[in-house]
């Protein structure tokens, strides 16, 4: 990526990212299309536009906000490491959350918890009990 905006710093620490997430540049598919919007001749003749999709998860990103194809791909590898980044983060979050779930579920109860379980359990079998059908002395005959 040859534009002399995009300083070498940021795209080391992009590769460096890429490579830490585990994203492979042979896992990215990339085509250029032509951009819409402000620019003139330039975007009208020219495929600055660029549209990357990362194989493995299936995330697609398109960029074509700025005038020059490098730095538009700069960006587009910028932004899908970020969406791929979120979507890991996540993923270990929800399974942190399931086992800390499974953590609390399985532990021992205090002993206060446990005696407050078995009075609330003996005063739904009272209530139960009250239910029941009361049997007449004609009913026994």
């Amino acid at each position: 990526m040859a534009d002399p905006r995009i300083s070498s710093t940021r795209e080391k620490n992009l590769r460096d990212k890429m490579r830490r997430l585990g994203i492979r540049e042979k896992d990215l598919f990339e085509r250029f299309i032509r951009s819409k919007g402000p620019g003139g001749q330039k975007v009208n003749k020219s495929s600055s536009c660029v549209y990357i999709r990362h194989k493995p998860t299936g995330t697609e990103v398109k960029c074509g906000r700025e005038r020059s194809q490098a730095l538009n791909r700069f960006l587009a590898r910028q932004t899908i490491v970020c969406k791929i980044e979120r979507v890991k983060s996540e993923r270990s979050l929800k399974e942190k959350q399931q086992a800390e779930k499974i953590r609390r579920r399985d532990r021992k109860r205090s002993k206060g918890a446990k005696e407050k379980m078995l009075e609330d359990k003996k005063k739904r079998s009272v209530k139960k009990a009250l239910r029941r059908r009361v049997k007449r002395e004609e009913d026994n005959s």
